[in-house]
């Protein structure tokens, strides 16, 4: 073996030494020292990372294993930043509760973004499903972080078993195009690729198999269950980094290993893309605590996501990249608001403790209205620009259904920004007998608010992010 090959993979190597840094540092550290020492060296640690993943350039290894383009690189760059937004915020939760497991946390997160990275940069199906164990198996346990706690347990449970019973079903479709296709690497699959009953099936057994990782209904049950037991950060983690890596690595099989049919599975996301967003958007009315608000609204903005995949092109793959930098942004600067509020408010999550929140906390109101404004695709913030692109490259198809899906994709905008408006209504209009009392937020609190913040703003103003990112995607 050419062992020199792993220099092809400088982003997951580095990965793979922060991860032992910070095994280290959590297994000799003690004490007071510990808690003092362990969060700087792991924020200064991913700003680090973010750098070969910046640097990174097309290559692969180990005989096409390994795989990884410009498009991908991008993909990592925002998915370690989000992540350390995600550090960031988690650190009032770990501080409160939770600070003698805070080395934990961190490889657990380090270990889920690393299984990340080996998926979106597969080049053979066996890659790829390994990568996404090593992304599912750690998040299982950032689900069940609180044990102590009923809802905790039972997220976990149903989120490990959903797991678990998800990946079954792709393995199944894989082991049908394995026996039609007699290779697991991409590149051989998408020569020989034609639209024979194995082949399609194996397509729909895989693309069930993701969607349960994406949520895209009706893959989707597990979803509020696991949001709201979970640890708010972890929530986060889980809506908007696990999300655009599955949604990334699903975008580029569709389009490079089964471009040859395509006929057949952009139907079969016509129909997921439609349920997802009205399905998610009606029981997102519904709800009246905030994380299952954010689980089905997660849901919703997962049939956005795919909307870009619709193209098949590369407009579709900087729409889709875009999409998701600015639903990480947007969604953790919310995630960032419930956790702050749930840790001064006795644990709850529930819509009723925001009401008159204006009247007590403005700066914060401010900034969740913000955050939500632009989840709903209300100019002239960021989301409303990552919806207008997902909306052209799905246009661009050309045929009816795909302008009847952006039609109803449109439609149900309207009826995302009513119960976005919800919240809204909570902090600055519902009249409170007893809202929370004014209170100060942390200086982590404030740093993840202020990047998130001025992510929504300026990636929906400096045209360079789009274009850095449609580059890529080239």
């Amino acid at each position: 073996m050419n062992y020199g090959q792993f220099f092809n993979m400088i982003p997951e190597a580095t990965l793979v030494a922060v991860l032992i840094i910070v095994f280290f540092a959590d297994l000799l550290l003690k004490g007071e020292k510990k808690v003092a020492m362990l969060r700087p060296l792991m924020y200064v640690l991913l700003v680090v990372q973010l750098i070969p993943c910046a640097l990174a350039e097309p290559a692969s290894a180990f005989g096409n294993l390994y795989v990884t383009t410009h498009a991908v690189n991008v993909m990592k760059v925002i998915l370690t930043a989000g992540t350390l937004v995600v550090v960031i915020m988690a650190q009032p939760w770990l501080e409160r509760g939770a600070a003698n497991k805070a080395g934990e946390f961190y490889e657990l997160v380090i270990s889920t973004l690393l299984g990340m990275y080996m998926m979106m940069s597969s080049g053979s199906f066996l890659m790829f499903f390994l990568g996404l164990e090593m992304a599912s198996v750690p998040m299982a346990c950032l689900v069940a972080f609180d044990k102590l706690k009923r809802q905790s347990a039972e997220g976990a449970a149903k989120f490990i078993l959903t797991a678990v019973f998800s990946s079954g079903i792709m393995l199944y479709g894989i082991s049908f195009i394995y026996g039609a296709m007699g290779t697991l690497y991409f590149d051989d699959i998408a020569v020989k690729m034609t639209a024979t009953p194995l082949t399609v099936m194996g397509m729909a057994f895989f693309f069930s198999g993701l969607g349960f990782k994406i949520s895209l209904v009706p893959f989707h049950f597990w979803t509020a269950d696991a949001y709201q037991g979970a640890p708010t950060p972890v929530t986060g983690y889980l809506s908007v980094i696990s999300k655009g890596a599955a949604a990334l690595a699903l975008c580029i099989i569709l389009m490079k290993v089964f471009g040859n049919i395509v006929e057949y599975w952009e139907y079969l996301l016509y129909i997921v893309i439609v349920l997802s967003i009205t399905i998610a958007n009606l029981f997102a009315i519904r709800q009246t605590e905030l994380k299952r608000f954010m689980a089905f609204s997660s849901i919703s903005q997962a049939g956005y996501i795919m909307l870009a995949v619709v193209g098949n092109s590369s407009l579709g793959v900087a729409s889709l990249i875009y999409y998701i930098l600015v639903y990480v942004v947007a969604n953790m600067s919310v995630f960032t608001v419930i956790s702050v509020v749930e840790q001064k408010n006795n644990g709850t999550t529930q819509m009723d403790a925001y009401n008159g929140f204006y009247m007590t906390n403005p700066k914060l109101s401010f900034l969740m209205t913000v955050a939500l404004f632009s989840l709903a695709g209300i100019p002239p913030f960021a989301g409303m620009f990552s919806k207008f692109f997902v909306f052209m490259a799905a246009a661009g198809q050309g045929s009816f259904w795909a302008y009847f899906v952006v039609f109803v994709a449109l439609v149900n905008t309207v009826v995302s920004l009513y119960y976005y408006l919800l919240i809204v209504k909570a902090m600055y209009i519902k009249p409170s007998g007893n809202p929370l009392p004014a209170f100060r937020s942390d200086f982590n609190t404030k740093l993840a608010l202020a990047l998130c913040t001025g992510g929504i703003v300026a990636f929906g103003i400096f045209s360079c992010v789009y274009d850095w990112i449609a580059v890529s995607a080239l």
